[in-house]
């Protein structure tokens, strides 16, 4: 391999490193004729929220039908598929590790049989503990088939001594610490959870009598399901025979701390998390920015897709024009043939273009929700200003990322986040733009305060609600491959 297609493979590389990567996504069913064909459209609309792998489960309540693969939901089943999963029972997922190497072994639901009957979980989040945990059960003689922190639950729940398989459930919920939302199917229930600081999203919904339950709302929708409520914090509900039975085993932590990062980034725009609009939210962060960081500029310009509603607030706050100035490409697969020839910013050109008429010795104002590493905003502001940017002034709908996250995301170390290496000002010229500004941390909790619950804002603030032991949960940075790791 000659210099430049090693420049070309690292540019690709760093590209797909430069973002924070969704975790993963649950969906469940009970009581349903066509149980597994909802769970595939519900993992359909929760594919944003992991790429790597996706898997169903079901049940007709005498044996239970597994199917898991590596790749996207539409890649991972068909019809046939889907004829071979039976029963009125089903659960499902999608998958980007955040703990965990990427392989099929690693795939959820994971599936096992107990001497209380057989379960299927399907687990998002991240635990903390998980380390110290399994060092401990081996020494006991566990013997793992996984490198994923979600199995300690599985064999925790396989060596309590509890009588019944939500009581076993309860007794490994209670022994682990983190985030965890998720949904167990046995032979006749299923079981949501959420763990008692309510990191992650998890709603119930209901459809033609039966219950369903989503990491998000847009799952919901697409199945026509309707929404009836948001897990608590720290709560267990258990659908069984069409009636939920809800239990509150934990120690409800003295304040909610779902995680910020859901509102600003992960969740789809048409959900609804806690019972408040993403993309309202987004729109106001947009609102905020324009407050704090204003510009005489002569458009604003988003970086699709994920920084789309804050440059509307934006616009929509300082009155300067809105333009979609530059267009995505959103038919990148996993696999494309790399040129020969070295081709300047390749690994940002294959999903962005800019609109050269609308460029044109404009003044531009380029919003985004996040800075990680910054390798994508460096070649992004490079393009504008080849394709006749006058000016651009980049402004960020979120503070400054000072640390990792420990609680089910899967992003860089302390070392290598951008904004803690670097100030405002050298990350300005490190970009190469006119002016910089990030959202205030103060400006983000006066948003979210009438939302009237905590949130986690670590990543932004250092100020972590659960310990850790650092070596507990460090991310898998060898887990950002390829270009196809999504940015919407």
């Amino acid at each position: 391999m000659n210099r430049e297609e090693a420049s070309t493979r690292a540019l690709l590389a760093r590209h797909a490193r430069d973002r924070f990567h969704d975790e993963c996504g649950v969906f469940g069913v009970h009581g349903h004729s066509e149980a597994s064909n909802i769970t595939y459209l519900g993992l359909y609309a929760l594919q944003h929220r992991g790429q790597e792998s996706a898997g169903i489960v079901s049940t007709d309540g005498h044996a239970h039908y597994v199917h898991r693969g590596m790749g996207l939901v539409a890649d991972v089943f068909n019809e046939k598929i889907l004829s071979r999963l039976p029963g009125r029972h089903a659960v499902g997922h999608v998958r980007y590790s955040t703990s965990g190497e990427s392989q099929i072994r690693n795939a959820q639901p994971f599936y096992a049989t107990t001497d209380g009957g057989s379960v299927a979980i399907a687990h998002n989040g991240n635990l903390v503990n998980a380390r110290s945990i399994r060092r401990e059960l081996e020494g006991r003689g566990a013997i793992f088939s996984t490198t994923a922190d979600s199995e300690v639950i599985v064999q925790l729940l396989a060596r309590s001594r509890e009588k019944t398989l939500v009581e076993r459930l309860i007794d490994a919920l209670s022994r682990v610490k983190g985030a965890f939302s998720l949904v167990m199917l046995t032979d006749d229930s299923m079981v949501a959870a959420r763990d008692p600081n309510g990191f992650r999203p998890l709603s119930l919904g209901r459809l033609d009598g039966a219950w369903v339950a989503a990491s998000e709302t847009c799952a919901l929708d697409l199945i026509g399901a309707s929404f009836e409520r948001d897990l608590e914090p720290g709560e267990v509900a258990v659908v069984r025979r069409g009636r939920v039975r809800t239990l509150r085993p934990f120690k409800r932590s003295v304040r909610e701390t779902f995680c910020v990062f859901e509102y600003i980034y992960f969740a789809r725009p048409d959900s609804n998390l806690n019972r408040n609009n993403v993309y309202g939210f987004r729109k106001e962060l947009g609102r905020l920015l324009a407050r704090e960081h204003p510009v005489n500029a002569d458009l604003v310009v988003p970086v699709l897709a994920s920084g789309d509603p804050a440059a509307l607030g934006y616009a929509e706050e300082s009155g300067i024009p809105y333009e979609q100035a530059i267009i995505r490409n959103h038919f990148v697969r996993r696999t494309f043939i790399e040129p020969a020839q070295s081709i300047r910013h390749f690994g940002v050109k294959v999903k962005h273009n800019a609109v050269r008429g609308l460029l044109q010795g404009k003044r531009v104002v380029l919003v985004d929700d996040s800075i990680v590493r910054g390798t994508t905003l460096i070649k992004i502001v490079s393009m504008l200003r080849q394709t006749g940017a006058r000016e651009v002034h980049l402004r960020i709908s979120a503070p400054p990322t000072i640390g990792p996250c420990h609680y089910g995301i899967d992003t860089p170390t302390r070392a290598e986040l951008i904004a803690h290496e670097h100030t405002v000002d050298e990350i300005r010229e490190l970009m190469g733009a006119d002016s910089l500004g990030y959202l205030s941390l103060e400006g983000l909790r006066r948003t979210t305060g009438p939302l009237k619950q905590g949130f986690c804002d670590a990543c932004f603030s250092d100020e972590y609600p659960v310990p850790f032991e650092t070596n507990e949960a460090s991310p898998q940075l060898s887990l950002f491959r390829d270009i196809e790791s999504d940015e919407d």
